[in-house]
């Protein structure tokens, strides 16, 4: 059993550093792409989008660091395992991604004042291609990390995601601000800025949204009873357990550890008490994403807990 599931960790390690590899490798080429197109043809929104997929490929980079904090064993320090590195690292991602967000708005809102420069049309296209791959690596990232259970490539993927939006938001500016040009509309010329600063609050919403979630999972959040009902059976279903008293389920990282506390006969002996304790974690064991199960065994008490 433990060879199996050092397999699986081996499997989940390799699969969820490939999608931080894709991340990173994606992500450098978008962003070089973007920025030397926004310079040549002008784009503020653009040159915005570049950093915006800059700030994904340190993202990304951080997450590969995670994912390896989080592959390393149990130690006297770390009885519990690394697997809250993933968690860190997505608060740091979110971190990031929200400064990223504030400076691109502050940007674009300075730049009002500035002369109104109309971007070229290979903008255009530049936003167009860049949207189709940030897609086809959000679909990618999002079913590893929910496949695997991986908090930092889930956050990442949705780092992509937004960056689709982003992209979608300049390509709209840099379309009023052809449009403009074309017809000779004024205030279409400054669909690129305004494309800008919707970038930046879409960017920092995100990072906002996503730095909760990842706060709230590394305060040893518990599953709700609801999510544990096939565990507290399966203890219940071994012989000698008359009840369970206490069950708790903590995330840490990609795994869950287990602590429970099991009510059996008073008058049996203190091995037929062990023996029943090690068999409910034998058969926790069993069930995906635990990794560790601490079990306490109670005289069964008529009256009450004990």
């Amino acid at each position: 059993m433990e060879k199996t599931m050092e397999k699986e960790e081996q499997t989940r390690y390799k699969m969820v550093r490939l999608g931080a590899v894709v991340g990173i490798l994606g992500n450098v080429f978008l962003a070089v792409l973007k920025l030397i197109v926004g310079l040549l043809a002008d784009s503020r929104a653009l040159i915005a989008d570049a950093i915006h997929s800059a700030s994904d490929m340190i993202g990304s980079v951080a997450v590969l660091i995670g994912v390896r904090a989080a592959k390393i064993p149990p130690d006297r320090d770390h009885p519990y395992g690394h697997g809250k590195a993933e968690t860190v690292t997505a608060i740091i991602v979110a971190v990031l991604l929200f400064i990223v967000g504030f400076e691109i708005g502050w940007s674009a809102i300075k730049d009002v004042r500035e002369p109104v420069l109309v971007p070229k049309m290979t903008a255009l296209y530049a936003v167009l291609f860049s949207i189709v791959m940030k897609e086809g690596m959000f679909r990618f990232k999002y079913r590893l990390g929910k496949k695997y259970k991986s908090e930092a490539l889930l956050t990442d993927a949705w780092h992509h995601r937004s960056d689709v939006f982003s992209s979608f938001a300049a390509l709209l500016g840099i379309g009023a601000s052809l449009l403009g040009k074309e017809m000779n509309i004024s205030w279409l010329l400054y669909g690129d800025l305004a494309a800008g600063i919707f970038v930046s609050i879409l960017v920092m919403r995100m990072a906002w949204k996503l730095g909760g979630e990842s706060i709230h999972n590394a305060l040893d959040h518990v599953l709700h009873p609801e999510d544990t009902v096939e565990m507290r059976e399966i203890a219940s279903a071994v012989a000698g357990v008359v009840q369970i008293d206490e069950f708790l389920a903590r995330e840490h990282g990609y795994y869950v550890i287990v602590d429970i506390k099991v009510a059996v006969d008073p008058l049996i002996t203190v091995e037929e008490g062990h023996a029943i304790g090690k068999e409910v974690k034998e058969q926790l064991l069993k069930e995906p994403g635990v990794k560790d199960v601490f079990v306490h065994i109670n005289p069964y008490n008529e009256g009450g807990r004990k």
